[in-house]
C-alpha cells in the first residue's frame, strides 16, 4: 500500500479522497489555488501546499503538481475527476517521475479520452453505436451529415467534443441553419475546457434514457458493480443520478453490463471506469447504443456505494497499489449484490433561466445546515463564511439518499424530507428546483428522458419560485464579492447597458464600437462553470462603448457594453448632421 498520496484536485472530491485515504492508513497531501486558501480540503488532508496560482489553471499545472508530490515524499497521485483526471500526458509524466497515477494506464486514457477511438473499440466488440462520424469533423462534414440524416427522417444530430465530457463542447442541432454556429461554439468550448478543439457528430436519439455501467478492472479481469440512471440532465449535465435504474428491464441491464465488460476486457482495463449508453425502450431495432467511456472516478460514484456497500475510492486505490479483484473479494462470475435504491441530488450555487442555461450565483455562505438520519449522506466542501469562486464548477454538495427497500418510492419520499432539511443561506442555489423536481409524478414513475427536464422546465421553475418564496432562508440575498476587474458596476450603468447575467470570464467581445447589430446578434461570449454562454443583443442598435477585455473576470450585473437602441442612434446621427 502507498505511504503518502498527493490529491491533485479540490472541492468535495478532494475531501472525499482525503477521508478515504485516512481510512486506508495512507497519508494525504492537498494542494490549493490562491482562491482556495482555507478551503475544507486543505484542512481535512494531513498536509496542504499552495500552488501559487489562481483558478483552474493552478490545478492543470502537471509539472507543479509532480514537483510538489516529489518534494512531499508522495509515492502516488490521485487526480479525482475533472482537471487532469483523464490526461494521458499527466499519467505518463507521473510514471516518468516514479509516481503511481491512481487511475487507468496512459494508453487507456488516450484510448477512451478520444471518443472516436472509443467508438471504434465498441464496433470491434460488437457493441451497437448511433450512426455518426468517427473522426474529428469539419463544419462542412457536419453540415453534410446533418443533411444526410434529415433525408433519412432523423430528428437531428449531436455535436460532441472528442476529448473530455460533462456536457462541455456539446450541442443538439435540429435545424440546418443551426449547424455552423453550434459547430463553432462546440469547438471553442472544447478547446477552452480540454485543450483539444476536435468534435464529431452522431444522430440524435430524441427520447433516450442515459444509463451507465460502473466497471472495475485490475488489468487482467473486470467486473460490473452495477448500473446508474443518469437521465435527469440540464443541457447534457447531470443533475440527479439513481442506482440502480428503477425501470430498466433485467435482460437489457445484462446486455449493457456485458457490452461494458467486453470493451473493458478488450482494453485490459485497470481502475474504475464508467461505460455510458443511451437506451430507447420503444425501439426493437436499436434498443441501446454506446456513447462514451469515462476512464475515472465519477461524481455519482456515491449512489453505487450506497446500494452495494462498497467503498469505490478505496477499491480504486487498492487496485492501483497492485491488489487483484480476487484479493478484494470480487469475482467475474458473482454479481455484486445490491440493496434498494439510492438517489444523488446535485446542490449547485446556480439558478436556471427559462432556456435551461445554468447561471452561477455569487455571494457568501451565511447559513449552512445539512440533513441527517438513516440513509442520508452529504458530500460537500461548503463552509459558512466562504464565498463560492466563480472560477470553478458550481457544485456545493451532493445529497445522497438511500432506502434499502425494493420500492423506489421509499427513496424518493426520504429524498423529499432530506431536501426540505437542507439550509443554505447567503447564496442562491438550485435547491428549490430540486424540491420541485422531487414532487413530479413522472420521476416517481420513471417516465423521463434526457430532454424531459428541458420540456417541463417552465413548470418546474414556476414551482421552484413558489417554494423559494415560501421559505425565508431560501430568499437570503448574497453579498457579491466577486472581482469585476475593469468592468463598470451595474449601479453606475448608463442607458443601453448590457449586463453580465452571471459571474464569469469574458472570453470574447464579438463587436466593436460603432458596429450596428440586429436584435439577437452575438455581442460577447462568457465562460462560467467551464461552459460558454453567448450574450445576445436585447434589441437592434449601435455599439457605443465596450468595458473590460477578453480574459477578465466579471461579476453578475457588471456592464459588458453599451448598445444604443436604433431609434436613439438615428436621432443622434441626425443631431450630429
Amino acid at each position: 500500500m502507498f505511504k503518502k498520496v498527493l490529491i491533485a484536485n479540490r472541492g468535495e472530491i478532494a475531501v472525499r479522497l482525503a477521508r478515504a485515504l485516512h481510512d486506508l492508513g495512507v497519508a494525504s497531501v492537498a494542494v490549493f489555488a490562491q482562491d482556495d486558501d482555507g478551503a475544507l480540503h486543505t484542512r481535512v488532508a494531513d498536509a496542504a501546499v499552495p500552488l501559487g496560482a489562481t483558478g483552474p489553471a493552478a490545478y492543470l499545472d502537471g509539472a507543479a503538481l509532480i514537483a510538489i508530490a516529489r518534494a512531499q515524499g508522495c509515492d502516488a497521485v490521485h487526480p479525482g475527476y475533472g482537471f487532469l483526471a483523464e490526461s494521458a500526458a499527466f499519467a505518463q509524466a507521473c510514471a516518468d517521475a516514479g509516481l503511481v497515477f491512481i487511475g487507468p494506464t496512459p494508453e487507456q486514457l488516450a484510448l477512451f479520452g478520444d471518443k472516436a477511438r472509443a467508438r471504434a473499440l465498441a464496433a470491434e466488440c460488437g457493441v451497437p453505436l448511433m450512426p455518426g462520424l468517427d473522426h474529428a469533423t469539419s463544419q462542412a462534414e457536419a453540415e453534410a451529415f446533418f443533411a444526410e440524416q434529415a433525408a433519412q427522417g432523423a430528428g437531428g444530430m449531436v455535436i460532441k467534443a472528442i476529448a473530455g465530457g460533462g456536457g462541455r463542447g456539446m450541442r443538439v442541432v435540429t435545424q440546418a441553419g443551426e449547424v455552423a454556429a453550434a459547430w463553432q461554439r462546440c469547438t471553442s468550448e472544447a478547446k477552452a475546457a480540454f485543450g483539444e478543439g476536435g468534435v464529431y457528430v452522431e444522430r440524435l436519439m430524441p427520447r433516450a434514457r442515459h444509463i451507465e455501467v460502473q466497471v472495475l478492472g485490475d488489468g487482467e479481469h473486470a467486473v460490473s458493480l452495477g448500473v446508474r440512471e443518469c437521465t435527469l440532465q440540464r443541457r447534457f449535465q447531470k443533475l440527479v443520478e439513481i442506482a440502480p435504474s428503477p425501470t430498466l428491464a433485467p435482460a437489457l441491464r445484462s446486455q449493457l453490463a456485458q457490452a461494458a465488460l467486453a470493451m473493458a476486457r478488450r482494453a485490459g482495463y485497470r481502475s474504475l471506469g464508467t461505460f455510458e449508453f443511451l437506451v430507447d425502450d420503444a425501439s426493437a431495432e436499436l434498443p441501446f447504443v454506446f456513447i462514451e467511456a469515462n476512464p475515472r472516478l465519477q461524481v455519482e460514484h456515491t449512489v453505487t456505494e450506497a446500494v452495494t456497500g462498497l467503498d469505490l475510492v478505496a477499491l480504486q486505490v487498492q487496485v492501483a497499489a497492485g491488489r487483484t479483484l480476487a484479493e478484494l473479494g470480487l469475482s467475474e462470475s458473482a454479481p455484486v449484490p445490491e440493496r434498494g435504491f439510492a438517489i444523488q441530488w446535485r446542490i449547485n450555487a446556480e439558478t436556471l433561466d427559462a432556456e435551461g442555461h445554468a447561471m452561477p450565483t455569487g455571494g457568501r455562505v451565511q447559513q449552512l445546515a445539512w440533513p441527517g438520519g438513516p440513509g442520508v449522506r452529504v458530500d460537500t466542501h461548503a463552509q459558512a463564511g466562504a464565498a463560492p469562486s466563480p472560477h470553478f464548477d458550481s457544485l456545493l454538495a451532493k445529497l445522497v439518499v438511500h432506502s434499502a427497500t425494493p420500492d423506489f418510492a421509499d427513496a424518493l419520499r426520504r429524498s423529499r424530507r432530506a431536501l426540505a432539511d437542507c439550509r443554505v443561506g447567503g447564496v442562491q442555489t438550485n435547491l428549490p428546483l430540486l424540491r420541485a423536481l422531487a414532487e413530479r409524478p413522472e420521476l416517481a414513475a420513471s417516465q423521463v428522458h434526457t430532454r424531459w427536464l428541458a420540456e417541463v422546465l417552465p413548470e418546474l421553475l414556476g414551482a421552484a419560485e413558489k417554494i423559494a418564496a415560501s421559505a425565508r432562508h431560501e430568499r437570503a440575498e448574497g453579498t457579491n464579492d466577486a472581482q469585476s476587474g475593469p468592468a463598470l458596476a451595474a449601479a453606475e450603468a448608463p442607458e443601453g447597458a448590457v449586463l453580465a447575467p452571471m459571474p464569469a470570464k469574458l472570453v470574447e467581445l464579438s463587436v466593436r464600437v460603432g458596429d450596428t447589430v440586429a436584435a439577437g446578434a452575438e455581442l460577447a461570449v462568457l465562460e462560467a462553470m467551464k461552459m460558454q454562454h453567448v450574450l445576445s443583443a436585447p434589441h437592434a442598435g449601435v455599439v457605443r462603448e465596450l468595458f473590460g477585455e477578453p480574459g477578465a473576470y466579471v461579476a453578475q450585473g457588471d456592464v459588458i457594453l453599451v448598445l444604443e437602441e436604433s431609434g436613439h442612434a438615428a436621432t443622434h446621427a441626425a443631431e450630429d448632421a
